[in-house]
């Protein structure tokens, strides 16, 4: 494996998660907003990135240099920039319907860039499952959230 491809690959995921950290839940999201009883506790969110963000540089790793690449990479970048967004526009301007059409840009990029994947290597391809059932949870959670929540959802910031 090419280690400092993958470093650069990490890097990039680490810039789209840095947003995550910036805009972290606040108490408007923890108090103010109504959750179904199924949202994941927080502990597990950075865990959940953590892991999907390694195997989501790994998976880039893999088919990089191989032929045919362009369109898989392409559609990395894109979803890795629609990853980068849905923190800013949920916790940052709370803006959930919004945020809501987000994850699901970021969820059709996800499953094109793993289908792309597939094309290429079968264990890149693999390694999108668990982050296309993560973006799945959270299309579902934030959908939930903006049916449940219309009085609170336009608030402004701090």
């Amino acid at each position: 494996m090419d280690w400092a491809l993958f470093g650069i690959f990490l890097l990039g995921c680490m810039a789209a998660g840095s947003t995550g950290a910036i805009f972290a839940p606040d108490d408007w999201y923890r108090k103010q907003l109504l959750k179904p009883s199924w949202t994941p506790p927080d502990w597990l969110f950075p865990l959940a990135w953590t892991t999907l963000y390694i195997l989501i540089a790994l998976a880039a790793t893999r088919v990089a240099r191989l032929p045919g690449a362009e369109y898989a990479i392409g559609l990395w970048a894109v979803q890795m920039t629609l990853n980068a967004l849905w923190s800013p526009i949920f916790f940052g301007v709370r803006r959930i319907r919004a945020a809501l059409v987000a994850v699901g840009a970021l969820w059709l990029a996800v499953f094109a860039t793993m289908v792309a994947l597939f094309r290429l290597d079968w264990l890149a391809g693999l390694m999108f499952v668990p982050y296309i059932a993560w973006v799945s949870v959270a299309f579902s959670l934030n959908f939930w959230i903006w049916r449940n929540n219309e009085d609170t959802y336009a608030q402004p910031a701090g």
